[in-house]
């Protein structure tokens, strides 16, 4: 009697990615496979699959992190199916969690691969990834001069020099910066210790214009739709939409706003044992920068909204930070309804 193959055999690979050398896991749906070290080349990896196991259909995982996305789009163009996974989404068993080699998580990656327990992140198009950057940038500019001015100040507070009251803020008129380049010091180097720091504060603040204009230009003018749809939005100005197209992607890819406010990180914890119900405040998981960035734009809306600050009276009362995080909240829900719909918003409806 004659047999013929009627499925296609599958080849499973999890790979535990770095910048020197990759950890790589074969295994098969009928086999458990081989581990191995190979330098950083998916082309390399494309010969040995396709000397080994050419007639296999491949699935290839590995975990997001510093080393991007790159190798995830070579894996496609072969005709693979990739996917790259959150670290905190692979499962792991008992002694797993307290054992870890380069070797495990490979292993660990092409077995919750193959059992269909992985659930890939969605992967930003280079043009919206290299914006990301741009926005992650300006970002890193923010820090840096918050470092410089602190800095400074901790410069004089250490010679006993007082801040003039009208100065002593978080913002640096340029008033405040004429009165500290004119300040003088017992000795000179005193004097260029403070005029080095005022230098990169000076390089600082114009790099961080800079990016600023430029991030705000580029997401103009090949996201203007959605841009003018967020700008409409009280409380979102230029750089938090910047921040939403950027970080976020396409909001029509979510389906209602539990799944993006869950995403964002601006939905309850939860903890819940037998007959114990406790809630733990925002969810430890979010998008850390983003949440910010509604938090702090929901001061902005309440201010200048009549709804929002309606709503934001409705709780008063209340514990601040609990009621700004529902104002946050409604903030995002409004954000997904201006987007789905194509309709800016206007100031003054009631939703």
């Amino acid at each position: 009697m004659n047999t013929q193959i009627t499925a296609v055999p599958k080849l499973y690979i999890g790979i535990d990615i770095h910048k020197r050398s990759w950890k790589v896991h074969c295994s098969t749906d009928l086999t458990s496979g081989r581990t191995f070290s190979m330098s950083p080349d998916a082309d390399e990896l494309h010969k040995y699959v396709k000397k080994y196991y050419g007639d296999h259909h491949v699935s290839t995982v590995y975990e997001a992190g510093c080393c991007g996305y790159s190798a995830h789009r070579c894996f496609e163009s072969y005709g693979w199916a990739s996917m790259v996974v959150n670290p905190a989404d692979v499962f792991r068993r008992g002694k797993e969690r307290h054992v870890k080699t380069d070797g495990i998580d490979a292993q660990l990656l092409a077995r919750e691969l193959k059992d269909g327990r992985l659930s890939g992140i969605e992967i930003p198009d280079p043009k919206r990834e290299q914006l990301r950057s741009l926005f992650r940038r300006r970002n890193d500019l923010v820090k840096d001069m918050r470092q410089i001015k602190s800095y400074i100040k901790m410069q004089l507070l250490y010679y006993g020099i007082k801040v003039p009251e009208a100065f002593d803020n978080d913002h640096w008129s340029h008033a405040f910066r004429t009165w500290l380049n004119n300040l003088g010091f017992e000795y000179q180097t005193g004097k260029e210790v403070l005029e080095s720091r005022m230098r990169s504060f000076r390089f600082i603040d114009q790099e961080f214009r800079e990016v600023s204009t430029r991030l705000r230009k580029w997401t103009k003018d090949h996201y203007k739709e959605d841009y003018m749809l967020l700008r409409s939005i009280p409380g979102i100005g230029p750089i938090v939409a910047s921040g939403i197209l950027s970080e976020l992607g396409d909001l029509r890819r979510f389906k209602n706003i539990k799944q993006l406010a869950g995403y964002v990180g601006l939905s309850p914890g939860i903890y819940q044992s037998g007959d114990t119900l406790r809630h733990t405040g925002m969810t430890m998981r979010s998008h850390r920068l983003i949440r910010s960035y509604f938090i702090e734009a929901s001061w902005q809306a309440i201010r200048t909204d009549p709804v929002m600050q309606g709503y934001y009276r409705k709780h008063q009362g209340k514990n601040t930070k609990k009621v700004i995080v529902k104002v946050a909240r409604k903030l995002l829900s409004r954000t997904l309804a201006v987007i789905k719909t194509r309709t800016p918003y206007e100031i003054g409806v009631v939703e």
